[in-house]
């Protein structure tokens, strides 16, 4: 039991990096098509397609949903796939992936939504050592961001709007993660991914068609296409698979804080490859937040919680 709860959280903490990949390497490639719903809908479509391929007995798991299951997967696949996404792309289009700072810090609010709506629908408790790693975690997040200063949100003509949807895509994946835990309470970790993409790309393809956005697809480069198929099978579905694979073994709680390897791997990479240099403050704010990320998940795998 311990062990799969400190696997659970090893390919949590794994997605998440992923996901800072995707977020510096791959998706800034795309910015050039202009229009965020239209990537959101090939990257979802695309992997589903592919799924489509090794995991088409999964239609058979319809017979068994309940309409509070396919309400359940159609609200996971509106905030976590369609909103959730299409903010955090928007907000990064908005600042050109040139200034992640106040993205990256807003995306650190998505534990705060997460753990109320933990405690609220699925009936968890936190232990006190929960609220000081995690709140250690959080703390040093911010540091991470900033450094010792003041956060600025005068930096460009799009900053503060950017800001606006980095602070949606933290509420909606929130809402996300708690309900991803709860269906997978009942299904297994493909069929809750492949029922998340099936009905995310519904959803997008719903959007494309009905704002006239399938004409960018005379746009698509085979460059693009090649970022799309690496997205779709490494960083975006390849990460939901690992993601939705731990939340199965540990708690909503826990999970939201894994996640936090996504803006330290964002951070990372932003400085090696884009050269935005990290002051000492900062490094010293990264390392914290892997170990508070570590000691939380090693807490967790030795106590026995009530719900």
């Amino acid at each position: 039991m311990k062990k799969d709860k400190l696997i659970g959280a090893f390919a949590i903490s794994l997605a998440a990096a992923f996901w800072g990949v995707d977020g510096v390497v791959l998706t800034p490639r795309l910015y050039d098509l202009q229009s965020v719903a239209f990537v959101v809908f090939v990257i979802h479509a695309l992997a589903f397609l592919i799924m489509n391929t090794f995991l088409f007995g999964e239609y058979g798991a319809l017979k068994r949903f309940s309409m509070n299951d396919l309400l359940t997967f159609m609200l996971i696949a509106l905030f976590g796939g369609a909103m959730g996404t299409m903010a955090i792309v928007h907000a990064l289009f908005l600042v050109n992936f040139e200034k992640l700072s106040i993205v990256i810090l807003l995306q650190k609010l998505q534990p705060i939504f997460a753990i109320a709506l933990a405690v609220i629908f699925l009936g968890e408790r936190m232990r006190r050592h929960y609220f000081i790693w995690a709140g250690l975690a959080i703390a040093a997040g911010y540091f991470l961001t900033f450094g010792a200063g003041l956060p600025n949100f005068d930096t460009g003509d799009n900053t503060f709007e950017a800001a606006l949807f980095s602070l949606l895509a933290a509420f909606s994946f929130g809402i996300s993660t708690v309900l991803s835990k709860k269906i997978l309470g009942k299904y297994s970790f493909h069929t809750a991914t492949f029922y998340r993409y099936g009905f995310t790309s519904l959803i997008m393809l719903l959007f494309v068609l009905s704002t006239g956005l399938y004409f960018k697809f005379a746009e698509v480069t085979p460059v693009h296409w090649l970022i799309f198929l690496i997205i779709a099978v490494s960083t975006g579905s390849g990460a939901i698979f690992l993601y939705y694979y731990g939340l199965k073994k540990v708690r909503a709680v826990i999970a939201t804080i894994c996640e936090l390897m996504f803006p330290v791997t964002a951070v990372i990479l932003d400085h090696i490859i884009n050269g935005q240099r990290l002051t000492w403050v900062q490094w010293i704010s990264a390392l914290i937040m892997i170990y508070a990320i570590i000691r939380l998940n090693i807490t967790n795998s030795r106590q026995q919680y009530r719900k």
